[in-house]
């Protein structure tokens, strides 16, 4: 089973997705995003990472989530077999669940977020995935972690979780993209990676790379201080 959210942080305009499975690599099969385009999760039983992409083509192009879902999944004639959720820059969403993917398989597609997941225990785990994000406080990465909690402990994944992953898209920041691909207890240790990316000096050191909004920075202070 794999469990996505895809959502917009209403305070900071961030893009924030995460998503688990009792499979590997979770971030890899199934997050993509571009900050002038959205995010997009890919999962099902025949998981199409060049939907992932070609829905963020088709966003960066300047459709919404809605049309551009709709043309990457039309022409594929096995868009059964698997599931995708999309996210685009003003918070629409829209999600397609294939029918031949294993029950249940759904989605919860709202303005400004939308939930997925197969083989989930019930449609809880999908609102539990949303009431965190909504209820938890926070930067969105620390909305995104309780989020992945709540989902599990709604039913979550009944073979237990072998990977975790979420990223966050901001102007202002450096992409943030934390992948444990392959653990006993992956909440466990997505929280904690993001702990130590959240403090010392690879936290400081983030502030002097290049960021959308400044795509030139190389702040000499910081990178001596921390080189």
């Amino acid at each position: 089973m794999t469990f996505s959210l895809l959502a917009r942080d209403e305070k900071s305009g961030a893009l924030a997705g995460a998503a688990a499975t009792g499979s590997l690599c979770v971030g890899g099969w199934v997050l993509r995003g571009r900050w002038n385009a959205g995010l997009s999760a890919s999962q099902g039983a025949a998981p199409s990472t060049l939907w992932g992409e070609s829905v963020l083509d088709r966003m960066a192009a300047g459709a919404a989530a809605a049309a551009a879902l709709a043309g990457t999944v039309a022409p594929d004639p096995n868009r059964d077999w698997r599931q995708l959720s999309t996210l685009d820059r003003q918070g629409g969403t829209a999600g397609h669940s294939g029918a031949q993917n294993s029950a249940l398989c759904s989605h919860i597609a709202r303005p400004g977020a939308v939930a997925a997941g197969n083989i989930l225990s019930g449609e809880e785990v999908l609102h539990a995935l949303l009431d965190a994000w909504d209820n938890a406080g926070g930067p969105p990465a620390l909305r995104l972690l309780a989020a992945l909690e709540a989902a599990q402990a709604a039913g979550g994944d009944t073979r237990g979780l072998k990977s975790a992953a979420l990223l966050v898209l901001q102007a202002d920041r450096p992409p943030l993209t934390l992948r444990i691909d392959l653990s006993e207890d992956p909440l466990r240790d997505l929280r904690a990676l993001h702990m130590a990316s959240a403090s010392g000096s690879y936290e400081r050191w983030t502030h002097a790379v290049p960021v959308e909004i400044d795509p030139t920075r190389a702040d000499a202070a910081l990178i001596r201080a921390d080189g």
